[in-house]
């Protein structure tokens, strides 16, 4: 009797465990998935930054041009 009580215990310190453990599982995988689309997106911000700031030099040199 005291053996069976043991055993279910156990069964449930282990079934929560698993639950937990999956649900950890379950974050990281989201945190990972959401790193990698962070970084995607600043990629992308940074090419536009790199577009924007060579249409500026462009503009600079042509006012600069316009003006001598």
């Amino acid at each position: 009797m005291a053996k069976s009580r043991l055993t279910e215990a156990a069964k449930s310190i282990g079934s929560a465990m698993g639950r937990a453990e999956a649900t950890a599982n379950r974050t990281a995988r989201k945190v990972s998935k959401a790193g990698v689309v962070a970084k995607k997106e600043l990629e992308d911000i940074a090419k536009q930054v790199e577009s924007l700031k060579k249409q500026l030099q462009k503009t600079t040199r042509r006012l600069k041009k316009a003006l001598s």
